[in-house]
C-alpha cells in the first residue's frame, strides 16, 4: 500500500483544493458535494449517538463530513487531553470536549478558517470553555510534545500526501501510552501512479 505521493504531485494545489472545498462546506452545507453531511447521516450511517448529537449546535453538525466514528473506538477518558487532526466545524471536537468534562482539555486542529471560525462559535454556544481551535496540519501540528492522551481524526489523513510525516506528528504529541483513534479511508492495492497524479480523485 503506498504511504508517499508521487514526487511531481502538486502539493501546494492539492492543498488549496482542499482548503476551497471545505470552506464552501462551512458557507454551505447543503450544497452540491460528492460526499455525505450532516447529523442524519452521522447517526443513520455511522452509529453516532443522536441524543449526543443534538446536544451540539445545528450549524456544527450541519457542517459534519466525517467517513466514520472515531469515538466507537474506545471511550474517552475523563480529564484527558483530546486533539482532533482536520476538526472541521468541531462534531467530533465538541463530544470529545463533553466527554472527557471540563477537568481534561478539547484541542481542535484545522487548516480551514471557516471551519475554525464554526468550531469555536459552537464551543461558546455550547458553553465548552476547554475547548481550543488552533490554525494548522496534519503535518506539521501546533501541539507540545508528549501532551496528548488521544488523538482523534476522521476522513482526514487520506487527503494528506506526507502520510509518515502525519504519523510522525501523532506520536511527537502523544503521551507514552497515548493512543489513536483514527477512522479513515484505506485501500488494500495500490493505484496507478496515473491516479495518484489526480487531484480531482485526491478531493472527491
Amino acid at each position: 500500500m503506498a504511504i508517499a505521493c508521487p514526487v511531481d504531485l502538486d502539493t501546494l494545489k492539492l492543498r488549496a483544493e482542499i482548503q476551497s472545498i471545505y470552506a464552501r462546506v462551512a458557507r454551505d452545507p447543503s450544497g452540491e458535494f460528492h460526499f455525505h453531511r450532516g447529523p442524519e447521516y452521522a447517526a443513520t450511517r455511522l452509529n453516532y449517538d443522536a441524543a449526543e448529537l443534538s446536544k451540539l449546535p445545528y450549524a456544527v453538525t450541519e457542517s459534519f463530513a466525517g467517513i466514520g466514528n472515531p469515538h466507537a473506538i474506545a471511550p474517552l477518558p475523563p480529564g484527558a487531553t483530546v486533539v482532533d487532526i482536520g476538526c472541521g466545524a468541531g462534531t467530533d471536537l465538541l463530544l470529545a470536549a463533553l466527554h472527557v468534562g471540563p477537568e481534561g482539555r478539547a484541542i481542535g486542529v484545522d487548516m480551514t478558517e471557516a471551519m475554525r471560525d464554526r468550531a469555536r462559535r459552537g464551543a461558546a454556544a455550547c458553553g465548552l470553555a476547554h475547548v481550543e481551535v488552533r490554525d494548522g496540519e496534519a503535518t506539521s501540528l501546533p501541539i507540545e510534545p508528549g501532551s496528548v492522551d488521544v488523538v482523534i481524526s476522521n476522513g482526514v489523513l487520506n487527503l494528506v500526501p506526507e502520510k509518515r510525516a502525519a504519523i510522525a506528528e501523532i506520536r511527537r504529541v502523544l503521551t507514552p501510552g497515548g493512543r489513536a483513534q483514527i477512522a479513515d479511508i484505506v485501500l488494500g492495492v495500490d493505484l496507478p501512479e496515473s491516479a495518484r497524479k489526480d487531484i480531482d480523485l485526491w478531493t472527491g
